[in-house]
């Protein structure tokens, strides 16, 4: 019994230390991709949006802040269109339309607005960007936090990408998040390697078109 307890601890330690140095080994490989100075990015296919989260009708706070940073993007010239990315996997719930209504409010034409309605996970929004969307020059927005695992993914899918994040505001449970995104980026790992489909692929929607073919 002593001995399977040692061995139950052993496993244990190997398992924390393997799950850490994915952690570290995300991170450290995609630091050099996030940007902080965006005055000078222009020329890429799209400004992809990712969702978290939306109150009703409004934005939640951190789902604001990348609204915000992706639109200001947008008007600096870095891209020409953005992709909004996120869950309207029910009449009730729409992350997207929310989304896309933020950015046209501030003068954004909604024929630049793309709506990918199936961006049910991170994984899911990069892989759609690159099949569905067809964009290969993607600038990605999101919480600092959340930026190495977005970027692995895509430099995993073979999408040349920067990560911009957004405006660094103090949200409840941020503890929380961050531990559970150790865990995330473990997921991805693997996702990265696997390389599965979607939760739901469809027809192709070019981002170099008409935004409004999204609208629904």
């Amino acid at each position: 019994m002593k001995k399977l307890v040692v061995w139950l601890c052993l496993l244990m330690i190997l398992g924390l230390c393997l799950i850490f140095s994915i952690n570290d080994w995300v991170i450290q490989s995609t630091k050099d991709f996030i940007v902080k100075q965006t005055s000078d990015l222009k020329g890429y296919d799209a400004i992809l949006i990712l969702g978290a989260g939306v109150n009703g009708n409004a934005p939640s706070p951190m789902l604001e802040d990348r609204l915000k940073k992706g639109i200001e993007l947008y008007f600096q010239g870095a891209a020409s269109k953005i992709i909004m990315s996120g869950d309207h996997s029910r009449e009730d719930y729409d992350e997207v339309n929310v989304m896309k209504d933020y950015a046209t409010r501030t003068g954004v034409p909604s024929a630049n607005v793309f709506m990918d309605h199936a961006g049910f996970s991170t994984y899911d929004s990069l892989y759609r960007a690159k099949e569905i969307f067809k964009a290969n020059k993607l600038i990605i927005v999101t919480q600092e936090y959340h930026l190495p695992r977005a970027l692995y993914i895509a430099k995993s899918l073979g999408l040349e990408v920067v990560g911009i994040p957004a405006v660094k505001t103090i949200y409840p449970g941020n503890t929380s998040r961050e531990l559970r995104e150790v865990l995330a980026r473990n997921k991805d790992f693997f996702l990265s390697i696997i390389k599965p489909y979607p939760t739901y692929l469809g027809e192709e929607i070019p981002v170099f078109g008409d935004g409004n073919i999204t609208n629904d």
